[in-house]
């Protein structure tokens, strides 16, 4: 089955892009946003306002409450069902998105390894707490060396689920994950790499970030959160600042704050896609980079003539600087 997707990092117009090919291909969206299927999050999480929505059907938006954890295989199996159904009424699908893990895991499937164990989580979180997130990753370094050097020290989501694999399965996580990247394409699709100049990329960032402030309303949301005792989801870039804003009254470091930490976090998903694009070009986000800014007229009638089959459009595409 054939999909258009749509990646890069955040505020690099993946989702107006999305919207203009969705009205001209007959397509549908469906997004790989990790914060933006929460219900309530809209303004901190740039989710697509009205009348993004009414130009194209949007679907995995607002999917799971703040206190829910949608993790990977979750979403797989939510936009696994989205895509059939659309594909079902004889539409295009666009999935358009920056969460890198999700996206891979849709096109690749995920790694054979053992479910989450509540027991195990529960007594290695109170070693956490106790012993801190670095001596753990000293730890799995013992135990599956390679893992530990994709992993940050103080990533705590991630170490766990490398040692819960190694105490539950008896493998390092290191050698599925080899293993796994021999597994066939679940989807085939052409993929729009959205890179924009870093200076225009930082000022739209900036622009977002004043615009979520004086707005009013991710205060709004962000006192919804705490009113819930949604404590998780004040880790989600915007609202941990604002909830400390709202503490302390300094909203202007708030704001710098905010924009400081979503500048680093595009460089990181800008970062995963290349590095994606470079070691599967054919089935991640990448390919031959053409000039910013993007021309959308010329991306459609490309992407027209792949998901009809034409050979020599099968591949990637990229907008890029």
């Amino acid at each position: 089955m054939r999909i258009i997707l749509i990646v890069g990092p955040t505020a690099s117009g993946k989702t107006s892009l999305a919207c203009e090919l969705a009205e001209e291909l007959d397509a549908e969206i469906v997004s790989a946003d990790s914060q933006q299927c929460y219900r309530g999050l809209d303004v901190g999480t740039a989710k697509p306002i009205a009348e993004e929505r009414a130009r194209a059907p949007h679907h995995l938006l607002d999917v799971a409450d703040p206190e829910e954890q949608l993790d990977a295989a979750r979403f797989v199996s939510l936009a696994d069902a989205a895509i059939a159904d659309i594909r079902e009424r004889g539409k295009k699908v666009i999935v358009a998105g920056g969460t890198g893990l999700w996206i891979r895991a849709l096109l690749q499937g995920l790694v054979d390894a053992p479910g989450a164990s509540p027991e195990f989580r529960a007594s290695l979180r109170d070693e956490l707490d106790a012993l801190g997130a670095p001596a753990l990753h000293a730890r799995l370094a013992q135990l599956d060396p390679a893992a530990a050097a994709k992993i940050q020290p103080n990533d705590r989501v991630r170490i766990e689920r490398a040692l819960e694999v190694h105490a539950l399965s008896g493998r390092r996580l290191s050698e599925l994950q080899r293993e796994h990247r021999f597994a066939q394409a679940r989807y085939q699709a052409l993929s729009i790499f959205l890179d924009p100049p870093r200076a225009l990329l930082h000022e739209r960032i900036g622009h977002r970030t004043q615009q979520m402030f004086a707005s009013g309303a991710l205060q709004e949301e962000t006192r919804w959160l705490l009113q819930r005792g949604a404590h998780k989801a004040l880790k989600i870039i915007g609202y941990g600042e604002c909830a400390e804003a709202l503490r302390t009254g300094d909203f202007a470091q708030a704001e710098a704050r905010t924009a400081a930490r979503t500048r680093q976090y595009a460089k990181r998903q800008r970062s995963w896609f290349a590095r994606e694009a470079a070691q599967s070009p054919a089935s991640g986000a990448g390919g031959t980079p053409t000039e910013w800014p993007i021309d959308a007229a010329r991306l459609c009638q490309r992407a027209l003539r792949w998901y009809e089959g034409a050979p020599e459009e099968q591949g990637s595409l990229a907008q890029r600087r």
